[in-house]
């Protein structure tokens, strides 16, 4: 098995964030993308963070983070929704391949979010299994909106902090890990103009 040379929360988000900085300013490294990685990982994976992001087709995460091949446990759905398929993957990330970082990546401009303040606002809902998306962002935007946040992109914020705190009150597995101090949680807010991943939340000692 090829082994990861991070292994604590504050040194996994530190790599995550200068590889965003990089990519910020055009000079990414691309690391671990050659045969000799795609090789040394055939027999089994070490990454060092689990992403947990929103579908959208401009966050792809190894891009945006300037990563390779075995680095990060990805974990996409629409608006970053979280159901037991996902709750799961994020264990698995954790107990088994024993990352040290859960991140939850959303973004600016993001059309669950979108769709689930017009539900609020005027009542629509779309059919099919997208409502159901819709309807886990909900209470997102109604937190929000209590608050007397308006701006669609604080809203993105604020159902960026609720996606990480709902991790930690679903998964008991990753609740003590952020407790003993072995494994944190960061929320990230990306801007698609610029590329730059903002933190949002924290959760652990990994600042």
């Amino acid at each position: 098995m090829i082994s990861s040379p991070v292994s604590d929360p504050r040194h996994a988000l530190r790599v995550v964030l200068e590889g965003n900085a990089r990519f910020v300013a055009g000079c990414p490294e691309h690391p671990n993308q050659d045969a000799g990685r795609r090789a040394a990982l055939a027999p089994a994976q070490r990454p060092f963070a689990v992403l947990f992001g929103c579908s959208d087709s401009r966050l792809a995460a190894e891009i945006i983070f300037d990563q390779g091949l075995g680095d990060l446990f990805v974990v996409r759905t629409a608006g970053h929704v979280a159901g037991p398929e996902v709750l799961g993957s994020i264990e698995y990330g954790v107990s088994v391949l024993d990352c040290p970082l859960v991140i939850v990546l959303g973004h600016d401009s993001c059309g669950a979010v979108a769709a689930a303040l017009e539900a609020v606002e005027e009542g629509r809902l779309p059919g099919g299994f997208v409502r159901d998306v819709v309807e886990r962002v909900t209470s997102s935007v109604v937190s929000a909106k209590a608050a007397g946040i308006e701006d669609p992109d604080a809203i993105v914020d604020e159902h960026i902090r609720q996606s990480v705190d709902l991790l930690l009150e679903r998964s008991q597995l990753l609740a003590s890990r952020v407790a003993a101090g072995t494994v944190g949680v960061v929320g990230l807010s990306y801007r698609l103009t610029d590329g730059q991943a903002r933190t949002v939340a924290t959760r652990g000692d990994i600042l």
